[in-house]
């Protein structure tokens, strides 16, 4: 390994031990490494590829999904889609669980964010659930691996991120569309765990609702899950682009929240827009920071010595994905999706392409390893977030959460060696290329 890889990994590694932000740390990394290269000017280097890296259009996509999923979270929509979900499956054992689940990857799907599916979702059903005496700690379990689910089913701003980081090789219609039928089978997986432990527990007997009382919740629930309509059927007849249908969907959201649900008020407003440029700058920041430490990877040749070590390895593919799921598995443990996305796609990309995998395959397999990652201490978003929703503990929730975890792995691994879950949906809308 080269001494600028050395003293960049190194000083990154030292940082984030320290508590240093990840984006921060990402940064003043990169600027070290370039530093030791000692053929640039390193400061003047580091901000053009900070500048240069968030200078795509696509992007515009990412406030624009996260201003949509704030008025979807301060709308109402999360109680409507819980009372929707009810309708479908809360009748079963264990069937607040399994609503949970739902709603999660209906809310998902609509405002795109792990993070606003725990909040919305697990700040009404949590307490609910605890009140018909299911577990506190299943509960937070239950809510912080379902609310990732709406990174795969689409509209998904980590979606957005990896287009950016293959260089345009895979497009944001065809690796949305690759994310759907995943992101259905994880969320089966955690009901099939969740309504097994609701047996073995005795959980909740289920809600039979009259047949006008379903159609009421249903009529509902059709303006938001409209919302699925109009941004994927936009995107893929043609009408937009996915960065344009980011701006429908802004407007929707409005009209549903503001003035046909009126759940929030004009002087909210303000508050909804600071916010969406607050958590823009966030993930802005992380992807100009990434794009730096990725451009010092890719000049100092890391992506073609990995593919090297690893070919000398073996040459057999099976064997190659799972040594890359065991170590973005390791890295979704304490790096966020974005600069993860960022710095490891232009890595493992060209090895997988070496054994005849598909990028819009791999990228399935990236975002849903993860996923997991968002789940699992030390820094995972919504494992931290969920247990402070539940008013518990990480320590605790660690014990109720593996059988999730087996889940999500188990679908991970399917996902992984099955690659026509992936690609059979893009295919089918002519979007493979």
């Amino acid at each position: 390994m080269d001494f600028p890889i050395q003293i960049l990994i190194v000083s990154f590694v030292i940082l984030l031990v320290l508590g240093v932000p990840v984006a921060f740390s990402m940064g003043i990394a990169s600027l070290l490494g370039i530093l030791a290269m000692g053929d640039l000017p390193a400061f003047a280097a580091v901000a053009h590829k900070m500048a240069t890296g968030i200078d795509e259009f696509s992007l515009l996509a990412i406030p624009f999904f996260i201003l949509s999923g704030l008025f979807m979270g301060h709308g109402g929509i999360a109680r409507r889609l819980i009372d929707f979900a009810n309708v479908l499956v809360g009748r079963f054992r264990g069937g607040l669980a399994l609503v949970n689940i739902l709603t999660c990857m209906l809310f998902g799907a609509i405002s795109g964010s792990a993070t606003a599916a725990v909040s919305s979702i697990g700040g009404f059903m949590v307490p609910l659930m605890n009140k018909r005496g299911y577990d506190r700690d299943f509960n937070a379990s239950v809510t912080i691996t379902a609310a990732t689910t709406g990174l795969l089913i689409p509209p998904s701003n980590v979606m957005i991120v990896y287009s950016l980081a293959t260089g345009g090789a895979v497009s944001i219609a065809a690796i949305f569309m690759a994310g759907v039928i995943p992101g259905i089978l994880v969320g089966l997986g955690l009901m099939v765990v969740s309504s097994l432990i609701s047996w073995k527990r005795n959980y909740g007997k289920g809600e039979t609702l009259e047949a006008g009382e379903s159609v009421k919740r249903f009529i509902q629930a059709i303006p938001a899950l409209l919302l699925i309509v109009i941004v994927m059927g936009g995107i893929l007849k043609g009408i937009f682009t996915a960065t344009e249908a980011s701006a429908v969907a802004v407007l929707y959201s409005f009209l549903l929240a503001v003035v046909f649900y009126k759940e929030v008020k004009w002087s909210e407003i303000p508050g909804i827009l600071l916010q969406t440029g607050v958590m823009t700058s966030v993930v802005f920041l992380l992807i100009a920071t990434s794009m730096a430490m990725s451009w010092v990877l890719a000049a100092e040749r890391i992506p073609q010595d990995i593919s090297a070590f690893l070919l000398g390895l073996t040459h057999n593919r099976i064997v190659v994905l799972l040594m890359i799921n065991l170590i973005l598995l390791a890295v979704g443990t304490f790096m966020d999706m974005t600069p993860a996305v960022l710095i490891f796609t232009p890595i493992f990309l060209p090895v997988v392409a070496t054994y005849g995998v598909h990028p819009l395959h791999f990228g399935i397999i990236m975002i849903t390893n993860l996923c997991i990652g968002l789940c699992t201490p030390p820094v995972g978003t919504c494992l931290f977030l969920g247990c402070g929703i539940a008013e518990t503990t990480v320590t605790r929730v660690m014990r109720q959460i593996g059988y999730f975890y087996a889940a999500m792995i188990v679908v991970l691994f399917i996902c992984s060696y099955v690659p026509a879950l992936s690609l059979w949906l893009p295919q089918q809308l002519g979007l493979l290329r």
